[in-house]
This record gives structure tokens, sequence and C-alpha cells, in this order.
């Protein structure tokens, strides 16, 4: 959940009434947000550098979790203006457009697609600065970077101080060479190719965002009409129109992957700060020009209309709340609402991006009236949980492996290609199941195999002494276009013995007790029990392998690994292993079962 820090005397003053901590605590909880800590700026800093700070201030602060869907909380305003309404001291705000002349317009470039194709933007006219709103006005946008905006990968926002440039603009891609522009805070002009190097040779808080745009032939810019540079998105703003104390008009562009972002991500700051401008709640509309010729007006404040049936509410909620009561409560949560027949008419602000669907509204019904005033009653029925059949026997099975002296392990179910494929000596045949942009080389796509995992165990570990005898139950990820999601998982058990020998026949020992246990015959006692056969598996040493067969699928396999493949794990001792896939032993001795019983 965000956190938000926000004085609490100043945020006394808008609510109007100075709270004891115990009496703010219980309003969070109340409103369904959390009161996490109270601190001061002092505190803070010698918490984090352990040295006492003279200059520091011992102002309260008050850190509150609000949900992580709850945009419009991030701030002071947005915070302190939902209290209000929910406290009924203030009534539901009029979020309005108000266009006093031309509008600004910008002008898409179809070369900006490849990019970062999306643009809205709005401006906020005779805006009231001082130093506290402010300071929200930039750690609001912050907040957003880091939330919804995915540290500005998914959208990015820039402010102008409109008096300062002229327009319409226009928003294009261009070679990094031919970008120049005095950035923000520096005192010089320089192209985006030598900006990138300074921020990356000064190790500078904006190099952790570089990788969004540094592989693009071309970068993102938007100018104004005198081809002065207001942003290099999604990294830096213009040090031309930067906003300032002074600053009346504010120009707020945001660039994005997709509209529904852009769309919330801006509606939130003019939402916000909008109450500051002479005429309170309202915003100027900015005109994009696409690509294609066609103008789109931003920014869409309009309210949404949603419903949801009274009976629904109460059901889900477990009370009897009158209709009536309903309306109240909405209203309460800063939702218009009206009753029509048995269901509630909502228009859900532009400040509730959170707001999707019928549940949504039953939830805020529940927290207008109090998570405390719900009564406790007993379930209308009672059930007792127990494990899937699956589940508990491989629990039985962990534990009898156990029991044959081997140590159980837990691995990643993601790995790299490499273990997959490369590093077990097999070729890569399109069955794994890939991860679109993998936070690492580690993790880019599901396990084929429990082998991966257990070889690099044993690396880990090949210092203690020998045997080493390590085992994994656990699921595989392979492409099915049979399930609906074109993946389908199996449990499988995998085992490796590793000594200054083979062990082959140690091996083969573990999969006949398995085999045992689960109640699969060999097939000289059944014709339909299970056997092995010769194998050309390239995981394991040619001429000392085998297939596992239960009846006539096969089911897995085990044999001496074969040494490049101990070598790719830095493994300098001989391993045997084996793998058998449960579900397909277990699905196919089933089968066999309620035959015999015919």
């Amino acid at each position: 959940m965000p956190t938000v820090s926000v004085a609490s005397a100043k945020l006394f003053k808008i609510l109007g009434k100075v709270y004891s901590v115990e009496e703010f605590r219980s309003l969070c909880f109340d409103f369904g947000i959390e009161l996490d800590d109270v601190t001061s700026q002092k505190e803070i800093i010698e918490k984090e550098t352990g040295a006492k700070s003279s200059n520091a201030s011992d102002e309260e602060i008050y850190k509150i979790d609000v949900p992580a869907n709850r945009y419009d909380l991030l701030c002071i305003e947005g915070l302190s203006r939902a209290l209000l309404i929910y406290l009924r001291k203030e009534p539901l705000p009029n979020y309005h457009i108000k266009n006093s002349g031309p509008l600004q317009r910008i002008i898409m470039k179809k070369e900006v697609l490849d990019v970062r194709p999306v643009i809205v933007a709005a401006v906020l006219r005779d805006l009231t600065f001082d130093e506290d709103n402010y300071a929200s006005f930039i750690d609001l946008q912050d907040k957003l970077h880091q939330n919804i905006c995915r540290k500005r990968s998914l959208v990015a926002i820039g402010t102008h101080d409109l008096d300062t440039i002229e327009g319409p603009f226009t928003y294009e891609a261009q070679s990094p060479k031919d970008i120049v522009f005095q950035p923000l805070t520096m005192d010089k002009k320089m192209n985006a190719d030598e900006f990138f190097k300074h921020v990356t040779d000064t190790n500078n808080h904006l190099k952790k965002y570089l990788h969004i745009i540094k592989d693009f032939p071309k970068y993102p810019v938007i100018y104004d009409k005198n081809r002065v540079v207001l942003s290099l998105p999604p990294i830096i703003n213009g040090e031309h129109s930067k906003i300032s104390l002074t600053t009346k008009n504010v120009l707020i562009e945001v660039t994005a992957l997709d509209y529904t972002k852009a769309n919330i991500v801006l509606n939130t700051m003019v939402t916000m700060f909008s109450q500051y401008c002479s005429t309170k709640f309202s915003v100027e509309s900015v005109e994009v020009e696409g690509t294609d010729g066609k103008v789109q007006v931003y920014p869409d404040i309009s309210s949404r209309p949603h419903t949801a049936s009274i009976d629904y509410i109460n059901r889900c909620i477990g009370v009897k709340i009158p209709s009536g009561d309903v309306v109240s409560l909405l209203n309460r949560m800063s939702i218009q609402a009206e009753l029509v027949g048995e269901e509630v008419h909502v228009q859900v602000p532009p400040t509730r991006s959170d707001i999707l669907h019928a549940c949504d509204i039953m939830e805020d019904v529940a927290i207008g009236f109090g998570f405390d005033n719900l009564p406790k009653v007993l379930p209308p029925t009672q059930t007792v949980g127990k494990p899937q059949p699956l589940s508990k026997l491989v629990d039985l099975l962990r534990d009898e492996v156990a029991h044959a002296g081997y140590t159980e392990v837990l691995t990643w179910c993601l790995c790299s290609k490499e273990d997959n494929f490369k590093n077990l000596n097999r070729p890569d045949d399109g069955t794994a199941v890939l991860i679109a942009n993998p936070k690492t080389i580690e993790f880019q796509c599901g396990r084929l195999t429990l082998l991966s995992g257990l070889l690099k165990s044993v690396s880990a570990n090949k210092k203690y002494p020998l045997p080493l005898n390590l085992f994994e139950t656990g699921d595989i990820i392979r492409k099915d276009s049979n399930t609906d999601t074109g993946s389908s998982n199996k449990r499988v058990l995998a085992a490796i013995h590793c000594n200054v020998t083979s062990g082959f026949e140690i091996i083969h020992g573990l999969l006949d007790r398995v085999m045992l246990l689960l109640g699969v015959q060999h097939n000289t006692i059944h014709p339909e029990g299970y056997y092995i056969k010769q194998s050309s598996d390239p995981v394991f040493f040619p001429g000392r392998s085998a297939d596992v067969w239960v009846g006539k699928k096969k089911i897995g396999g085990l044999g001496v690994l074969h040494p490049e493949v101990l070598k790719n794990y830095d493994i300098p001792f001989p391993c045997s292993a084996v793998e058998i896939d449960i579900d397909l032993a277990l699905a196919h001795w089933a089968d066999e079962r309620k035959k015999v019983e015919k």
C-alpha cells in the first residue's frame, strides 16, 4: 500500500478539528485507510543516518497507508477533501471544464507511434501556488510515477509554465543528436546523447529511467511553436518551461503507452489541484491532433454511470440497509447516487478510477456504513477444509523419500532459457512458457524440469561431504493449446544422487520404492505395470539412461548425467538422477484399476 506523509497540523487545519492520535487512527479505520506511523522529519533523519540533526523540523508527520488503487488519496488535497466529505463537512465537488478562449493544441507526428504513442493534456488557469501546495504538486507527480506509472515506464507527467511557451505544440520523435535543449536544473544546453552520458557518468537519480527509451533510434520530444523543448518524456522536462511559485498557468502533459492509464493520471492531477484555481475545480481543455488528423479534446472529467441493486449490496454486506441510507452512504464516500426502483444509480467522479463494478459500489457502502457496525453472526454453512487428493499424496510421498535418505530442496519455478535447454544439452522445442518482460535473466520462462534446480543445489553445496542425495516435488509448466490459459502444470518428482561413483543402482532403487508407494506394480507382475527401456535423452550419458513407462505412457526418465551437463553446473562429481510425472503415473494406474473392477 502507498504511504502518504502529511503534516498533522496542516491536515487538522483543513479538517477544522484537532484530533488526538487515537481519534485520528479511529477516523482512518472507519474510512478504510490506516495511520501507520507518527513521526517527524528529525526522527526520520535520525533513523536513516543514526545521527542527530539540529536543522530538521520537529513538526509532527502522519504516515497514512492508502489503498493502491486510490490515486486521489496520494496527496493532502485529495485526502482532506475525501475526509471532509466523509465527515459531511463539505459537499461533493463539481469538477467542470472552463474554456475562456482558443484551446491550446498538441500535434502528434507519426514517428512517435513507435516509441510512446499516447499523449493527453490539460491546463490549470489562474492557479495560486504557495510553498505547501507547490511541494504537494511535485510530490503527487512522484507518487504517481512510482505507482500507476510503474516508474515512468507506462506513463510520465510533464508540467510547464504556460506563460513561458507558445502553442501549438508538437509531439514527435527525433534522433538523439538532433534534440538540443537545456535540461531541468542544468546550466547549459546539450543534445539527448550528451544528456544521457552526463546522467550515467554522474549517477544522477534519472539513470534508472534511461532504459525506457535508450534503445530506440529516435526519442520522443515535445516542442512549442518556436521549437523550444518542453520535455524529453519520460525522462526530464526542459529548464525553459519549469514551473515555480510564481507560475499562474500550468500546462500538464501526460505521455503513455495506453489511453486508460494516461487519462487516470491526468484526471488525478487536474482534479486534485484545480481547487487552487481562481474558479474552483475548473479545468481548461487541450486539443490533441492525432496522426490521422482527427482532434480529441482532453481531459474527460465527466462522471461515469454505474448501477447496483439494493438486494445485491445488502446480500454482500450481510445487513438490511434501507434504500435511502444506501444513497446517503455513497454520497458520504464522494459518489453521487440516486435511487431508481430497486437499484442505485451512481455517477462516478473522475477521481474514482477504482470504481469498475457493482462490487466496488457495495464496498463503498460497507465502508460508509462502518465495518464495526456489521453484526457478528455464525456462517450459515459449515465446511471443513481438506487438501486436494494429489497434494495429500505428494505430501505423503515427500515424507517417504526423505525417510529413504534424501534431503528436500525447494527451487524457483522460473528459470533461464539456458537452464531449460542449453545447460541440459536439450534442444529448444518451443514448449517453454516465456515471461514477456523478465526482471532478470534467471527468470525468463517457466521450468520444464526440476533437474536444473537440483543441479544448482548440488553445485552450491558441493563442499559438503558426499554423497549428496537431494529431491524435490513441484510443478513444471508447459505450453498446452488444450487449456484456456495456453499452458498447463504437471506435478513432478525428481531426485539426484551425487558421489564419487555414479550410483545408477541407487537412483533406480529410489524409483522402485516410489512406484511401490504409488501402488504401481512392475510389469513382471502386472502387464500394465511400469518398466524401463533405453533412452537417448541428451541430458544423460549415452547408454546409461532409460525412459520410465507405465503401460503405454512414458512418465519420465533416469540415468547417469552427461559430463557436459555436470560441467555446465560446475559439478566435479558423477551424478545420477530420476524424474517422473506423478500425474501421469496415477492417472494411468487409476484407469487400469477401473478396468479390473469392471
